[in-house]
């Protein structure tokens, strides 16, 4: 299978990007503590069947560094256009499911289907106390403790709050924190997604029952339970959205478990 990479050129930076496949633009999105080597284990199977797409955001992996806020559903609106895409097949996901919420709001005429996963819509109100290691994560990064910083991500995302790291798949873990030490060196989230640009408004909680597109909600269940109950949240406000919550999968299930993910995605687009 041929894989196109790419760069999209902006004003203050670059976008890197890869494509393969034919058919119906299939867009993946990735988390906020990774980059797009997140969905290597979609890229074939998905790309037998659509036009799939994936990039890093600026700030993560081989696109540029961030040094102030941006507007990330800007930039994925750019790369659309720079490589012709009229409508797409969106999976976001974590942070990136919250911007192709948003940007399936701002923009329907562009989006085919929304598959949000291991996300909360823009303005849903988090509820409880936020995990301990997330308050330990934001300190050790304002401390510049980088291999600290990388550790407490791998807890809090892939581990999640329900199991210790020796109960996670090594390979998986591995891969991510890999992928994670590239934002945490540029300080992404302290530097552009603490405080993002141009926030929707009103916020995406408040304008999903005006989605008319295909929904397919995804989430693991040992994620942080307000993860899960945003599935729900959304579920029940989005017209005939359709939920699926993967066993034994933390905040990443596409990658722990990804022969039941890519089934799921896969019978939902055929489908739709």
């Amino acid at each position: 299978m041929k894989t196109e990479t790419g760069k999209l050129e902006l004003k203050d930076g670059h976008i890197y990007y890869e494509v393969a496949g034919e058919g119906e633009a299939l867009v993946l999105s990735h988390a906020g503590f990774v980059d797009s080597g997140m969905w290597d284990n979609q890229w074939e199977p998905f790309a037998e069947k659509y036009r799939v797409i994936r990039f890093d955001m600026r700030g993560f992996g081989k696109s540029s560094k961030l040094e102030a806020p941006i507007v990330r559903r800007d930039d994925l609106h750019k790369l659309l256009d720079h490589l012709k895409v009229e409508k797409a097949h969106l999976i976001g996901c974590s942070m990136s499911g919250e911007i192709v919420i948003d940007y399936t709001l701002e923009h329907p005429e562009r989006v085919l289907s929304l598959i949000p996963v291991s996300a909360v819509p823009s303005g849903f109100q988090m509820q409880g106390k936020p995990p301990d290691e997330l308050m330990q994560m934001m300190e050790a990064a304002k401390k510049g403790n980088l291999e600290g910083e990388s550790e407490l991500q791998m807890r809090v995302w892939i581990d999640g709050p329900y199991r210790q790291p020796n109960q996670v798949n090594a390979a998986v873990r591995k891969h991510a924190a890999k992928m994670n030490k590239i934002p945490v060196e540029n300080a992404t989230f302290i530097k552009a997604d603490s405080q993002p640009l141009n926030p929707l408004n009103p916020p995406a909680v408040q304008q999903l029952d005006t989605i008319k597109v295909p929904v397919f909600i995804i989430a693991g269940a040992l994620d942080n339970s307000e993860i899960v109950r945003a599935a729900d949240v959304m579920q029940g406000a989005v017209p005939n959205a359709k939920k699926l919550i993967i066993s034994e999968t933390a905040h990443m299930p596409n990658m722990e478990k990804p022969a039941e993910f890519n089934k799921a995605v896969l019978d939902f687009l055929k489908e739709v």
